[in-house]
């Protein structure tokens, strides 16, 4: 079922692949315990909301509607490389202006892959039902925001 499935991953594993050596290549900040940290925090939270917005409201999903072991790629694999790439380079000491710019800047980026993932396979993964990129526009930065507080709340505070 893997090989039946490999090349409409195509996408999907190029990205695990890239984010994840990006990860570990540029991180400077976050240390091993603090990546353990983020990484389950993120697979944790991601797994509950994707319980609700794709089994439950049939929102959005990866690949099909339906339970599918290859729905958690993206959420063990993917997002959690994402996350750690942004709390590194996360302008902690900055202005309130220059933190902003960067939520923008990252708000950019994820609607730009978004639209990436929307493709037809072998590069896309993810469809929508009554989601749109106008909601992920909105609920984008609500999230980062609740990985920066969980983050400065948990994981810093606790070294």
């Amino acid at each position: 079922m893997i090989k039946q499935k490999g090349f409409f991953m195509f996408g999907l594993l190029l990205a695990i692949f890239v984010f994840n050596i990006a990860c570990f290549k540029v991180n400077k900040l976050l240390n091993k315990n603090q990546i353990a940290h983020i990484w389950m925090f993120t697979v944790a939270f991601q797994t509950m909301s994707e319980l609700y917005i794709n089994l439950k409201y049939r929102a959005y999903w990866y690949f099909t509607p339906n339970v599918d072991v290859y729905a958690f790629l993206p959420l063990a694999l993917l997002v959690p490389p994402v996350n750690i790439l942004f709390l590194n380079w996360y302008p902690y000491n900055n202005s309130i202006k220059e933190k902003v710019f960067y939520f923008l800047y990252w708000e950019i980026f994820i609607v730009a892959y978004e639209v990436i993932t929307l493709l037809p396979e072998p590069w896309g993964y993810f469809n929508y039902g009554w989601w749109n990129l106008g909601l992920s526009i909105l609920v984008d930065p609500i999230l980062l925001f609740i990985l920066l507080k969980y983050y400065k709340t948990f994981v810093r505070t606790a070294e």
